[in-house]
């Protein structure tokens, strides 16, 4: 018989601690994850309603039943086959990545200059383009519009690439992004590479940028899905049906007399594909940027 010590007593009073603190810890991982469930449950079913109509005939449309009773591919073949939609794909495409490839350069460039250099005006400047995120996108439609009717170089930005992807080519929250991130590349390699005789550009370009490809990573991937859905001024800098992007093609489906949602359902779920690859093969970057980012001062 184990004889009662004080040696004992903290002993059993340590395993009665573990014992609780194992029992709190499997109770809050349990609603943690019940929690997350349902609000994952919650994100999803919208997008389980926008399938399952997508494969409804038109006859089920206006039915309550969440999966179609008839299946069909039919909606596919006529949205595929019967209209704009991979000239659509096209130009989203290319517009999103006119944006990405500007922002990712333009807004790196600026937030290593704020990161790294003193210069007179650096905090007032770097305030203005903060407080430009508290304007709203409605109030720049219209100077946009002026500016792609009547551009400085001549002609028109009306119908062109470049009239869609101007807005987005350089963006103040994407310089507050990488000057947060850029804060935290040691100067001692900028002095390094000084010495070795490298060019300011050339610090940016081999030391900088490698160190923040997190960040970058996650830059490009937030700005390419939001160009791939803008939907606003793609509709107004467009007139032409061979000129518009995905969001704006779809939306021409309905009409005032009918909105065939069977066909506006197969298009949005055609659009979510390659939002759906970019994640999955970048999520890492995602995941990765937006942890770092938010440990820099």
């Amino acid at each position: 018989m184990e004889s009662i010590t004080p040696s004992n007593i903290f002993k059993d009073q340590g395993r009665v601690r573990a014992v609780g603190k194992a029992g709190d810890s499997w109770t809050s991982k349990f609603f943690s994850y019940l929690v997350l469930t349902l609000i994952a449950f919650t994100m999803i079913v919208p997008f389980m309603w926008m399938l399952s109509t997508s494969l409804k005939p038109e006859k089920e449309i206006l039915r309550r039943n969440i999966f179609p009773i008839e299946p069909t591919t039919d909606n596919y073949e006529e949205v595929i086959n019967g209209t704009d939609l991979p000239l659509w794909y096209k130009n989203s495409f290319i517009v999103a990545v006119i944006s990405t490839v500007s922002v990712a350069f333009f807004d790196s460039l600026a937030g290593f200059v704020f990161a790294k250099y003193n210069f007179p005006g650096k905090r007032p400047i770097f305030i203005i383009f903060l407080t430009s995120l508290m304007v709203p996108t409605e109030m720049l439609l219209i100077p946009w519009f002026i500016m792609s009717s009547n551009p400085p170089i001549g002609g028109t930005w009306v119908d062109t690439y470049w009239g869609i992807a101007f807005p987005g080519v350089i963006t103040a929250a994407g310089i507050f992004l990488m000057r947060q991130f850029m804060q935290g590349v040691p100067d001692e390699l900028l002095d390094a590479g000084r010495i070795d005789g490298v060019s300011e550009f050339g610090l940016f370009w081999r030391v900088a940028v490698p160190l923040s490809l997190p960040a970058i990573g996650a830059l490009c991937i937030f700005n390419f899905l939001g160009n791939w859905n803008a939907f606003i001024w793609p509709l107004i800098a467009t007139s032409r049906s061979e000129m518009f992007t995905l969001p704006v093609g779809i939306q021409q489906f309905s009409s005032e007399a009918d909105t065939p949602w069977n066909l506006i359902m197969t298009g949005a779920s055609l659009s979510v594909v390659p939002l759906l690859i970019v994640v999955i093969i970048f999520q890492r970057y995602i995941i990765e940027g937006i942890a770092l980012t938010g440990l820099k001062g």
